[in-house]
Order: structure tokens, then C-alpha cells, then sequence
């Protein structure tokens, strides 16, 4: 029963550290703010995570597993509506983990482990948006005329959907990345994907694209 008490503090420490980042940006948090957030000695937070190094890479384990997880779900996207169901839901991922795409010149610049394994991560999404786009597009008479047109596509979506909340945070710097405006800014992300691909799609999956697009009253920035 001892050993897990210290698992509990180690969640709560990371939980509360993940909400301080999302709202302040990692910058602008410091240790003892956690610590006197958790109502907790900065010594228990240190024996835990010995730097607010150790809280970055371990948030960013997080999100890197929960990637793991999910980018492998590319190669069941079938139809319009799987991808916008995709695409929607990378978004939200990356909406959870918002102060690494917030404050991540800041982070690669100082942080060693991000700085070797988020191009790794970006890669990673390239390669399951291009099976994306290869599911979406097979057989259409207008894919992309061949793997470089294809790569490029693939490229200009994770371009747009990994820098998108830095965009809307830079339209509304007070307001964007509060709680209360994660959908409308994750429908807007997810639309202006899936318009990247319109051009590439037959007559009737276009249309079907192009409706689905319409059902979301999404107001564009």
C-alpha cells in the first residue's frame, strides 16, 4: 500500500502541471507555482520530478504514446467522413498537449529530448496523412499526379494541423486557447484540412466533402 501513494502524487503533480502549461505557456509556470497549486512542499515535487525538465518530457511521453495510438488509424479512413473523424480528432490530441505546439521554439531550443524526437513525430504524421490521402484518393481521377504531388499534400497537412492553434493564438491572444473555445477552433482546423483535399477527389466524394463541410457552421479566421 506504501509504494502506491507515491504514483498518486506523481499523477496529480502531472495533471496539474499539464493544466498550469495549456493556460500560461510552459514559460511562464514555474515550479513553485505547482507546488503551491497542489498545496504541496516544492521538496515533495522535486523528489518526484527533480527539474520542470522532468515534468516537459514526461507530458511529452504522454502525447508521444498517445500519437503511437492513434496515427496508426490513418489506414482505416475510408470515406470523407473517416477522415474528417480523423483529422478532428489528431486536432484534439494536439489540443490537450497545447503548450508544446504554444511555446515549441521555446522548448526545442532548451530541451534536448524534444528537440531529438519531435521531428521524428512530424515525420510520423507525414507518413500517416499521406496514407490518408491514399485511401481517400484511390482510384479518383484527380489524385495527385504522382508521389512528389502526394508528399506535398501529405507535408501542407501536417504543416496546417500541427501549427494550426499557434495561428489561432496569434489571432486572439487572450482568448484562443481557453477551455471554452476548443471546439470552434478544432472545427475550424478540421475544415480547412479537409479542404486541402477537395481538389483531389472525384465529383461525388467532393460533394459529399463539400456537404459535410457545409453541416458545420464554422465561422473561418
Amino acid at each position: 500500500m506504501t509504494r502506491k501513494a507515491p504514483r498518486r502524487t506523481a499523477e496529480r503533480i502531472a495533471e496539474t502541471t499539464l493544466a498550469l502549461f495549456n493556460r500560461f505557456g510552459e514559460p511562464n509556470v514555474s515550479t513553485t507555482q505547482i507546488s503551491a497549486e497542489l498545496n504541496i512542499s516544492p521538496g515533495n515535487l522535486y523528489y518526484h520530478y527533480p527539474s520542470k525538465d522532468e515534468l516537459v518530457n514526461a507530458l511529452f511521453d504522454r502525447y508521444e504514446n498517445a500519437l503511437s495510438v492513434l496515427l496508426p488509424a490513418s489506414g482505416d479512413v475510408r470515406d470523407v467522413e473517416d477522415a474528417w473523424f480523423f483529422l478532428h480528432t489528431l486536432l484534439e490530441l494536439i489540443w490537450q498537449y497545447r503548450f508544446l505546439y504554444r511555446d515549441l521554439n521555446h522548448l526545442l531550443s532548451r530541451n534536448r529530448r524534444l528537440e531529438t524526437h519531435f521531428p521524428a513525430i512530424l515525420r510520423r504524421k507525414k507518413q500517416a496523412l499521406g496514407t490518408l490521402v491514399d485511401h481517400l484518393t484511390a482510384g479518383s481521377g484527380v489524385a495527385p499526379a504522382d508521389e512528389r504531388a502526394r508528399d506535398a499534400l501529405a507535408a501542407n497537412l501536417v504543416v496546417l494541423l500541427t501549427w494550426w492553434l499557434s495561428y489561432e493564438y496569434v489571432l486572439n491572444p487572450r482568448q484562443a486557447l481557453e477551455p471554452q473555445n476548443a471546439e470552434g477552433a478544432l472545427l475550424r482546423g478540421a475544415w480547412h484540412g479537409l479542404g486541402l483535399l477537395v481538389p483531389y477527389l472525384d465529383p461525388e466524394p467532393r460533394a459529399h466533402l463539400q456537404a459535410l463541410l457545409a453541416a458545420y457552421d464554422v465561422t473561418t479566421t
